[in-house]
């Protein structure tokens, strides 16, 4: 059984949750239930395999409040005895939670001979931050509770080893995300367009990115950025503004988030990513396996755990613009390395293959059904 708060928006999350369950099924390896508690009749956002057995729990938090804020508190009880109710019913041999919400507290404490994992997507590296800067009574007391709730899982899955160190449980297991598809053929990389995705949110630092890109479009007008995602609509506002500030309007394309990402990749010559934190972003393997080059912030902590520097890629100083759009100028005149870290990141990636990731996801639960 996964656990999860919906699987109809674009995110990383989604993805791997989506690949994970196809391959199970797939490879009948497991009967797969997926329990979502704001599915909203939504269709899932990504092709998933027919024999997945959805279960939406309807319990709907307002997202727009603080999950604290008395009208989604009122909702705990309901999704505590829903679960509860959901789990007795399907009775699975293993619970795997990606939630974050009030389920991921009460979840260890229900039917406790069910093996849990509680799965990480994204890193602690700005939360361990906020629990050395917070240094009051009540917050010391939020993030002992946290611990505490941690140990209780059976395994905390995170996906690098530098993220280890953000979490006091002995109960932490490594496993990266699985790169469920090889193209058949890879860029040609003849095409003038460098691209990035993700959703239109502050973390992903797409402003940087097009602040930068007006270095490239200075000295590389034929040169086009595509930029595909989905966001709240403040977000891309601002973004709009930048292009417009940046005079960038017949340079950089804001694009909706597309279900097609592979043709996408194929079509272009360049990946670029600015983000601020990322912890094993799928994007990247991704854009590796369609031969893209790829420039990246050297951002905590997924990045330089996927791109070998100078060899498939190149990873920069965070958050330093100026130095990324040179980066982005120096590779597109070098021909011969924009083809070569292509090449060299399509052979590279395939350390990430499904069989080699899902193999050790087997091996969890087969270790952990025979408790």
């Amino acid at each position: 059984m996964y656990i999860t708060d919906q699987i109809y928006k674009h995110g990383g999350g989604e993805r791997v949750l989506t690949n994970k369950s196809n391959y199970l099924i797939e490879k009948n390896w497991a009967e797969v239930y997926i329990v979502t508690s704001e599915q909203k009749d939504m269709t899932p956002c990504y092709p998933i395999n027919s024999k997945a057995i959805f279960k939406d729990l309807g319990i709907n938090y307002n997202r727009e409040l603080s999950y604290f804020h008395p009208y989604n508190y009122r909702k705990i009880v309901k999704h505590f005895f829903k679960l509860k109710k959901t789990i007795k019913e399907i009775n699975p041999d293993v619970i795997i939670t990606l939630s974050t919400q009030f389920d991921f507290y009460f979840l260890p404490f229900i039917y406790k001979n069910i093996p849990k994992i509680k799965e990480f997507h994204s890193s602690g590296f700005f939360k361990n931050l906020n629990r050395k800067k917070h240094s009051s009574f009540f917050k010391k007391i939020f993030f002992k509770i946290n611990d505490f709730i941690e140990f209780k899982y059976d395994y905390l899955a995170i996906l690098t080893k530098d993220e280890e160190k953000y979490y006091n449980s002995k109960n932490k297991i490594i496993i990266h995300n699985a790169l469920t598809n090889y193209p058949s053929k890879a860029s040609d990389l003849n095409n003038k367009i460098a691209i990035s995705a993700g959703r239109i949110a502050p973390v992903k630092q797409f402003d940087k990115l097009i602040k930068s890109w007006s270095y490239v479009a200075n000295k590389y007008p034929d040169w086009q950025l595509k930029i595909y995602g989905n966001g709240d609509y403040n977000d891309v506002d601002k973004l709009k503004k930048i292009i417009n500030e940046y005079n960038l309007n017949n340079y950089v394309q804001l694009c909706e988030s597309t279900d097609n990402i592979e043709d996408v990749m194929l079509n272009s010559s360049l990946y670029l990513m600015s983000s601020k934190t990322e912890c094993f972003p799928m994007v990247l393997l991704e854009a590796m396996s369609c031969g893209l080059p790829i420039i990246s912030f050297n951002c905590p902590h997924g990045p330089k755990n996927i791109i070998t520097q100078n060899i498939d890629g190149i990873l920069l100083e965070v958050n330093d613009e100026e130095n990324l759009g040179n980066a982005i100028i120096n590779l597109i005149n070098d021909k011969e390395r924009l083809i070569n870290f292509g090449k060299m990141g399509r052979k590279n990636v395939l350390r990430f293959s499904d069989d080699i990731i899902m193999s050790e996801w087997l091996n969890l639960f087969l270790s952990l059904n025979k408790k």
